[in-house]
Order: structure tokens, then sequence, then C-alpha cells
């Protein structure tokens, strides 16, 4: 009798044990939560009919604020508010005078994205973005010199907009992502840098770290 009612007491305490633990997974999955994240990003031109061998990357960064608002046990959504650098660079050979030029446009970016998740660890998120575009300019370093040169806002959309998506991994607090970016709205919005720029569309691929503050 002693034996059976071990077994039952041994019993009850695993099935509790696994109910709190399955409470916990959802309770974790339902509340929302927000952090900080920032890290690198690589980015270049796309245009239509181009050769992906003539794009250039221009290397830069990202950082800034993320939500995550949870819809069930296995979806949420993600709105974020970052800076990010976009843009391209090309190496300049001259009559034998060498170096690179960096064209530079910098954003106030809100993606809003759809997001799966894959167990507690593991997510996939998609969806679109919008972006502010804050300045412009062109980097330069070489036998020609280094500098800075500012080019004028207006000549560019300052509205920039596109699709994103991605993959998240939590450990813990800590986040890892990759996620990688399509702008679907032309860069140049005036003749000049129509001439100079054609249908380019901005495109970056992120890595991010960061960390939740709850």
């Amino acid at each position: 009798m002693k034996k059976a009612l071990n077994s039952y007491l041994a019993i009850g305490l695993l099935t509790a044990g696994i109910s709190l633990l399955q409470t916990s997974d959802a309770t974790a999955q339902s509340r929302v939560r927000a952090g900080l994240k920032g890290g690198f990003n690589a980015s270049s031109l796309f245009y239509e009919n181009a050769n992906a061998s003539d794009r250039k990357e221009r290397y830069g960064f990202h950082g800034g604020i993320y939500a995550q608002i949870p819809v069930g046990n296995f979806f949420a959504i993600q709105p974020e508010l970052l800076y990010t650098t976009k843009g391209a660079s090309a190496n300049y050979n001259v009559l034998g005078f060498q170096g690179r030029n960096s064209f530079r446009l910098n954003y106030a970016e809100l993606p809003v994205l759809a997001t799966f998740k894959l167990g507690n660890t593991a997510e996939i998120q998609a969806g679109p973005y919008a972006a502010y575009l804050l300045n412009s300019n062109i980097s330069s370093s070489g036998d020609f010199g280094n500098g800075v040169s500012s080019l004028n806002r207006d000549a560019f959309n300052k509205l920039d907009y596109g699709v994103a998506g991605g993959l998240n991994l939590f450990l813990g607090k800590a986040l890892i992502g990759l996620r990688y970016g399509q702008g679907l709205q032309k860069i140049a919005n005036s003749t000049a840098a129509r001439t100079v720029l054609g249908n380019a569309r901005n495109g970056v691929g992120m890595v991010s770290v960061g960390f939740s503050i709850n």
C-alpha cells in the first residue's frame, strides 16, 4: 500500500511539474518582448537586368529598438525603429590613380514583421518596411584624396519602402538575427540622379545582435 501511495505521489509530482513547465512556456510566449538591437549592414544597389558581379557593397551598421507582440502561442507581430545605413561602393582606377567611393544613404526605418515561432528559440520573419531618408553623401578614400561630400537630399526619394525577411535565434534574453531587405522604391528623384542611378533600388543584408529587457 505504501509503495503504491509513493508511486501515485511521484506520478502526481511529475504531472504537476510538466504542467508547470508548459504553463511557463505559454506565459513566456504570450508576453510582449521588447529590447535593443544593432549590428552589421552590407548594402548594395539593385538594378533590373543587372549582373550581380557589377554590384559593390557598402559596409555599415544599424541600431535601434524592437517590440514583439504575441498573437497566439506561435505567431507574433514585431515592429522596430532603426537607424540604418544603405547605399553602395565602387573602386576607381583612373590613369593609375586608385581608390574607393561610397555612395551613402542613411535612413530611419520602421519594419513591421510577421513572426512565426519554431519553438522557444528560433523564429522566421517576413513583412514590409518603410524608411525616411535622413541624409546622403559620398565618401572618398584613395589617391584623389579622402573626405566626405554632402549630396542634395532632394535628388532622392525621401520615402523608401520594401519587404524584408529573415531568421532570429533567442538564447535566453540574447538575440542573434539574419535579415535581407529589398527596396521597391526607386532611389532617384531628379533628372540628374536618374541619369546616374537609373532604376536603382536599395538592397541590404543585416546581421544583428541584441537583448530583450523583459
